[in-house]
């Protein structure tokens, strides 16, 4: 399995091959830096700032070749009808040129690498790498924030998220967050087979969390995921997949060969998710849990 060292070591062997540490894009004389901004211009004009956002960069590292690209009359400058302190750079008709030139070297250059590849290893690039951008997307929108076992001093902020959530979507009687031990879960999870984990934000509130249990008259070997919720400011991040993984880690570390859990169609995102990770739709509720009100119930192997 890959660990960080290699994903390293292959994503540096990739920034080489694609020329990117050079100092012109192939035939093209444009850097990479230059190229990159160019394509970000063929979706319209944007100002520095906007940029160097786009491309993950300083400001200071997208003004100077943003004032290259000027001087050859690639790009020109316009007010920013947003800020009248600010300009904005559009591509120039020579500029639309030059990039159609850059689009049709480097599509003759990925026509190149792909034609070593046959239709499964295609598809299993495509994947890979749509995995790899979709991670690298939220390794930045989760900067910050944490995820860590709840601790006694959560009880409130957790049962505040838990009704301020169903509150949201309109969870009414049958449902967990009416639990007579809502306002005091830390001692409910701090018990042999059990486990919560909460996230925290940057500034420190709990902002959501979710736990595993063993399952309330279930078979031996079963647990429950239960109370799974999140704050409208995480949603997006990816957090709710890490959150949901490091929780059947925690229940196959414990010793469980199978995760449970009750949900209802109006928590549509939430059941999507679990779907993409393995869960299946059951004809029949498992256990005891007392939540009548949630309709769907879900497992899948450990």
């Amino acid at each position: 399995m890959m660990d960080e060292r290699e994903l390293r070591a292959l994503s540096r062997d990739i920034v080489r091959e694609l020329g990117m540490l050079a100092g012109r894009c192939g035939e093209v004389e444009l850097s990479p830096v230059e190229a990159h901004l160019l394509i970000e211009l063929e979706a319209g004009p944007a100002n520095n700032q906007q940029l160097a956002g786009r491309l993950r960069v300083d400001k200071s590292n997208s003004s100077r070749p943003l004032q290259r690209l000027a001087e050859r009359g690639l790009i020109a400058w316009l007010a920013d009808p947003a800020d009248g302190r600010s300009k904005q750079a559009e591509l120039t008709g020579q500029g639309r040129d030059w990039l159609r030139r850059l689009h049709a070297a480097m599509d003759a250059d990925m026509a190149r690498v792909l034609e070593q590849l046959d239709p499964p290893e295609r598809a299993a690039l495509e994947d890979g790498l749509r995995v790899y951008r979709r991670a690298l997307l939220h390794t930045d929108r989760q900067r910050g924030y944490a995820i860590r076992p709840l601790a006694a001093a959560d009880n409130g902020a957790l049962a505040a998220l838990i009704r301020r959530v169903s509150t949201e979507y309109g969870l009414g009687e049958g449902c967990s967050f009416l639990d007579p031990q809502l306002d005091a879960l830390h001692p409910i999870y701090d018990r042999p087979g059990s486990r919560y984990l909460a996230v925290i934000a940057p500034d420190g509130r709990l902002l959501g969390g979710g736990g595993i249990a063993p399952l309330a008259g279930g078979s031996a070997g079963v647990c429950e995921l239960q109370k799974m919720y999140f704050d409208a400011a995480l949603r997006g991040r990816g957090l709710g997949r890490r959150l949901l993984r490091l929780l059947l880690d925690e229940a196959r570390a414990r010793g469980y060969r199978q995760c449970y859990l009750e949900t209802t169609a109006g928590l549509g995102e939430a059941t999507a998710l679990y779907a993409s990770e393995g869960f299946v739709r059951l004809d029949a509720h498992w256990g005891d849990t007392g939540h009548g009100a949630c309709e769907i119930a879900m497992a899948r192997d450990l």
